[in-house]
């Protein structure tokens, strides 16, 4: 997963990953979010895809408007749910 760039200096995002239709972000914490078009929303998803490659604003992104609309949380050591 590569690092995100972070160019802020204050994220709380690790990395991310992005694939068609879907985005993986982990968080400092070292769990995983995974977003989905089906989740929330395509223009969603492209909006955040743009953010995670530019390497900033991704993390405001995610608590001002996508929140709980992710598809599945993969917790630090691989537990899923969702």
């Amino acid at each position: 997963m590569p690092r995100y760039r972070n160019l802020a200096g204050n994220s709380g995002i690790a990395a991310y990953e992005s694939a068609p239709g879907a985005i993986a972000v982990q968080f400092v914490d070292g769990d995983v979010y995974i977003y989905t078009d089906q989740s929330a929303g395509r223009a969603t998803i492209e909006q955040m895809q743009a953010l995670a490659e530019r390497g900033r604003g991704l993390g405001t992104f995610i608590s001002r408007y996508v929140r709980e609309r992710y598809a599945e949380k993969v917790e630090r050591g691989g537990t899923r749910k969702g």
